[in-house]
Order: structure tokens, then C-alpha cells, then sequence
């Protein structure tokens, strides 16, 4: 069964953290879909999102790496939604991808062009400069101004993260919007249907 792809939350294109946070998501039905649910797959994430060249392969280890970010990432994104501390196991997971590479552009000569900054790390640590890349982007937007609009899509099942566009916007998509909608009528159809009886 091929799947639809879903629309991006809103906030995603411009934060790798949220994009890397709804690369997992609940379906109606308690289906999931994982995007980095192998190595092959979790290097099309890395490099559909500008992290990792073409012609890159992670090992199973990396992915795993990977996808271990991802929920501690979702872990510390869920409790900010909430209004709650984090736990400190997923904060110090994204801190220790925070810190666990340069982050410094290095400055590279190329003849006939000059001087260019480049992230220049070697094809082992691909996998640690793009978590490091995403931790940054995630303590951006949870302590920059956008904080307070970070948000849980309220449609279940979906667990998506977002930026909230509008203060009301509750759900990440017109699709979730739509179910929640038709959710509620049938649950004040029900409701009617028994108070007749």
C-alpha cells in the first residue's frame, strides 16, 4: 500500500529539529510511519534535508544514532509543548549532540575562487555533524521567539510537532483539522442520538 504523503507541518521547512521529530508519525489506526526505519532510508532523510552529500551510506549504527536523537528530541519537544521539564536523560542527549562536534565553518581555499567557508568533517562523523546541526536548530527554537508557539498537533492519533502560524491553530494539517472536525460531530451526533433514546 503506497502512502500519501503528508503534508508538512507547519514550522518544518524551516527547522530541522521539527523535521527530524515528525519523521515518525502515528496514523489513524495506530499505524506508524518511521522514516529512518533503515539505514538506506535514514540516509535519504540526511540528504533529502542538506545534511549529507549524494552517494553517502550509513551503517545501521549511525541510523540508530539518528533515530536516538529523534526521540530525545520528541521526548524534550513534548514536555516544552506541555509546559513541563524536560527529562534530563533526552536534554542531555541533545546537549551532548550540541557539543560533540566543531560547529565552526572552516575557511578553505579553492584556486581561481578564493576563500570559502565549508563544514568539513571527515565521512565518519556525517552522522554526529548532522545531529549536531539539529540540536542547534532545536535550542534556537525553543529559547528564540518562536518558543511559545511550539505545539503538539491536537488531532490524535497524530503526534506531530509544529509551530503554531495562527495563536488557534491546533492541528498540523488541513487533514487533521478535517478528521478532529468530523470526530466531533460524530461523537455530538452519537451524544444526541442517546439523549433522544
Amino acid at each position: 500500500m503506497t502512502l500519501v504523503p503528508l503534508p508538512s507541518a507547519p514550522g518544518t521547512d524551516g527547522h530541522l529539529c521539527l523535521a527530524l521529530a515528525n519523521s515518525v508519525v502515528t496514523l489513524p489506526g495506530g499505524r506508524q510511519v518511521d522514516e529512518l526505519d533503515t539505514p538506506a532510508n535514514a540516509t535519504e532523510w540526511l540528504v533529502n534535508h542538506h545534511l549529507a552529500t549524494e552517494g553517502t551510506g550509513l551503517l545501521e549504527y549511525c541510523q540508530l544514532q539518528l533515530a536516538d536523537l529523534r526521540r530525545k528530541l520528541r521526548a524534550v519537544l513534548a514536555a516544552h509543548a506541555e509546559g513541563v521539564a524536560p527529562d534530563p536523560g533526552s536534554l542531555e542527549g541533545l546537549n551532548r549532540a550540541l557539543s560533540a562536534v566543531p560547529s565552526a565553518a572552516l575557511l578553505q581555499y579553492v584556486p581561481g575562487g578564493g576563500l570559502s567557508r565549508v563544514a568539513n568533517h571527515p565521512l565518519t562523523q556525517i552522522v554526529d555533524h548532522a545531529m549536531a546541526q539539529i540540536a542547534e536548530d532545536a535550542a534556537a527554537l525553543l529559547t528564540g521567539p518562536d518558543a511559545d508557539r511550539v505545539a503538539r498537533c491536537a488531532s490524535a492519533p497524530c503526534d506531530r510537532f509544529m509551530v503554531r502560524t495562527h495563536g488557534r491553530r491546533q492541528w498540523c494539517s488541513s487533514r487533521c483539522g478535517a478528521r478532529q472536525r468530523a470526530n466531533r460531530a460524530y461523537a455530538r451526533k452519537q451524544e444526541a442520538g442517546s439523549q433522544a433514546g
